[in-house]
């Protein structure tokens, strides 16, 4: 057990803008807690070009990084995607062997995670990990994350049913707390922009219905875009101003980038943005009339703003929702078909008052009152097996 006088040095690994977002508040927390040494690894998107060199946002928000992991390889296949983790793997090994922390947060389920979740194994570092027990069926993301949550010792839930999920694994139930999702904290403690400086910064009129399309690779298929010419056949018809994001740095990523660009350019008007950043981007779903896409924000953010989202495809299949998703096929035809009922007059009047299944706005809180209190040493690194009823087997 350490001294009581000895801050716990807790290392946060974020890979890029979208885990940054939701870490950004427990990371405040930890930077001002007085018994919290605070270790901050970026790696893989983060220092990519590419993806908007988005470690300088980090910086720009005040804090130190103690650690920068080149990974990233320039490729938009699953081969690169996978030799991402390995390269990561190596720069990981001798980044924790010399920091040595007591705690490593991790959060979600991006593939480049499993590295650091690995190499702590290897050197006996104590794992938490944040996000758990959701589903998410149609990208390897599922998987990830179930691993995840079998390699940590503390866990920190967005919603009861994830919780009991993470339970149903065998996690002892001390070990997992439901906090909410720390994305949610933005909403209620970061001063979002208003809807005149957003046409300012962005340069953009929300005199029309806006759409604001977050469309990510469908990972678990063998073609990770197969889903996107639905998409982009549906938005020719789409009676909306058209703005994009740039999607995650996943197999196929490249691809969806091109056909974006294309798109936008073909039809004459729309607007891609690279990175909006954490702030920008929540106050933007505040102003827009339809989030359309697969992207999660779709599900655990939009019902904040009580924002229709439409959301394409299998990537987000299984996920808890609340009233204001609509789920759509990979077709025109039923992508319309949501488009429509999201942008009709009344639905989203419908959903006024409505609740967020993902939290309150207040997981950081939660999450740093563990990760400074909980036991350290091999009764944390020690996970009990479950009970087994025998007499239930014979």
């Amino acid at each position: 057990m350490l001294n009581s006088k000895t801050p716990r040095k807790i290392a946060v690994v974020t890979s890029s803008r979208a885990d940054y977002s939701h870490l950004y508040w427990p990371l405040r927390e930890l930077a001002s807690h007085p018994e919290v040494d605070l270790k901050i690894v970026a790696l893989g998107p983060h220092l990519s070009p590419e993806f908007g060199c988005t470690a300088g946002e980090i910086e720009e928000d005040g804090f130190k990084i103690d650690a920068r992991i080149e990974c990233l390889l320039s490729s938009d296949t699953d081969v690169g995607m996978a030799k991402t983790i390995g390269v990561a793997t190596l720069g990981l090994a001798d980044c924790l062997g010399r920091m040595r922390p007591d705690l490593l947060l991790l959060i979600a389920d991006r593939y480049e995670t499993l590295a650091p979740a690995s190499v702590a194994t290897a050197l006996r570092i104590p794992l938490a990990h944040v996000e758990g027990g959701e589903i998410s069926e149609g990208a390897i993301d599922n998987a990830i994350r179930n691993a995840l949550t079998k390699l940590s010792h503390v866990h920190f839930t967005s919603t009861e049913l994830a919780r009991a999920r993470v339970i149903a694994m065998g996690e002892e139930d001390w070990r997992v707390n439901r906090a909410g999702a720390p994305s949610l904290d933005h909403l209620r403690r970061s001063p979002l922009l208003s809807r005149e400086q957003i046409e300012a910064r962005l340069e953009v009129h929300f005199t029309h219905p806006t759409a604001l399309i977050a469309f990510h690779p469908t990972t678990i298929a063998r073609n990770p875009t197969r889903e996107a010419d639905a998409l982009f056949s549906a938005l020719e018809q789409v009676p909306a101003q058209l703005l994009f994001c740039y999607p995650n740095a996943d197999a196929g990523s490249r691809e969806l980038i091109e056909r974006t660009r294309d798109f936008v350019q073909r039809i004459g008007h729309g607007r891609v943005f690279v990175n909006l950043g954490s702030i920008l981007y929540w106050s933007l779903l505040r102003c827009v009339d339809l989030l359309l896409g697969n992207s999660s924000s779709g599900i655990m953010e939009a019902a904040s703003f009580a924002l229709p989202a439409v959301d394409v495809g299998i990537r987000q299949r299984g996920r808890e929702r609340g009233r204001n998703v609509l789920d759509a096929a990979a077709s025109p035809a039923s992508i319309l078909d949501r488009v429509g009922a999201a942008l009709a007059e009344g639905f989203r009047d419908s959903l006024r008052g409505m609740d967020n299944p993902y939290g309150d706005g207040h997981a950081a809180k939660r999450i740093v009152s563990v990760l400074t209190s909980v036991p350290l040493g091999e009764e944390l690194l020690i996970k009990r097996a479950p009970a087994v009823d025998h007499e239930s087997l014979e």
